[in-house]
């Protein structure tokens, strides 16, 4: 990569995030979210095929839908990790505050698998091709098993960093979602990229290039973000529209998890 060493830790440490207990395996999640009264959707057998859980108190015609982040922090700025499953789980914690009637949870591909199955998974998937074409297939059917297995009829996706990105293409190929919500996602690319002086990451897709999302979308940016500077979200939002909130005081991992209700409150308030 180019660029000065803490541009390129930067990238390195990209989506480390804060809080919850940490989960090796794929396993070890499901032991976790089953105790807590979620549900452990079966996933077909491709390492693409994401973690996908189901929180339901009741009936309801919405469902929200938390998508991970690229997870595992990288050991150097030139090693990628060798197992991509998040060491703090953030972007669960916030599904965990989420008190809707239907929430689920999505990882990303590779993520929480076994060593066996993740050596069948390329390292691309984590690092360069993290957003490409078969990715995003992987995560479309997975969010539509989760909304038949709720029996819901619209959606609401929230993305935080790296899943921002995802949730954001999905609701540009998606005619089901009523709203979007991203946190600290570098929605263009390109631009973050070129500002941070990173290596591009081929094969994967930006959603500048896409379609301006149907729904209605906020994306929110912590002001002191380092690591995807508001003006990202700000690039994307004068071409493709939506509303940005900049949040004084937040950077990339603080302080979502612990603001995470107050925010939410704020979207059922908005008209």
């Amino acid at each position: 990569m180019m660029g000065p060493r803490w541009l390129v830790w930067a990238l390195c440490l990209l989506l480390a995030g804060c809080s919850a207990a940490p989960f090796d395996t794929r396993e070890q999640a499901q032991v976790w979210a089953r105790g807590q009264g979620w549900q452990v959707l079966a996933q077909p057998a491709d390492p693409l095929a994401p973690l996908a859980l189901l929180r339901q108190r009741g009936g309801s015609a919405r469902l929200t839908l938390y998508i991970e982040g690229d997870g595992a922090p990288w050991p150097s700025p030139w090693q990628p990790p060798a197992n991509p499953t998040p060491r703090r789980a953030l972007v669960l914690s916030l599904a965990e505050q989420d008190p809707a009637a239907a929430v689920a949870y999505l990882g990303r591909p590779c993520q929480y698998l076994p060593q066996a199955e993740l050596r069948q998974c390329s390292p691309q998937y984590w690092t360069t091709r993290r957003f490409a074409p078969e990715v995003l297939q992987a995560m479309d059917q997975a969010v539509s098993r989760l909304k038949h297995q709720a029996g819901a009829e619209r959606l609401s996706l929230v993305g935080y960093s790296g899943g921002g990105v995802l949730a954001t293409l999905l609701a540009q190929r998606r005619t089901d979602v009523e709203q979007l919500v991203t946190l600290a996602a570098p929605l263009a690319l390109n631009e973050w990229v070129q500002l941070l002086q990173l290596s591009p990451l081929q094969g994967s897709l930006d959603p500048l290039d896409g379609p301006p999302p149907a729904a209605q979308a906020w994306h929110f940016s912590g002001s002191a973000d380092r690591l995807v500077p508001t003006a990202v979200a700000a690039h994307f939002v004068a071409r493709q529209g939506g509303r940005l909130e900049r949040l004084s005081g937040f950077d990339h991992a603080c302080c979502w998890g612990q603001h995470w209700p107050a925010l939410l409150a704020a979207l059922e308030d908005e008209p």
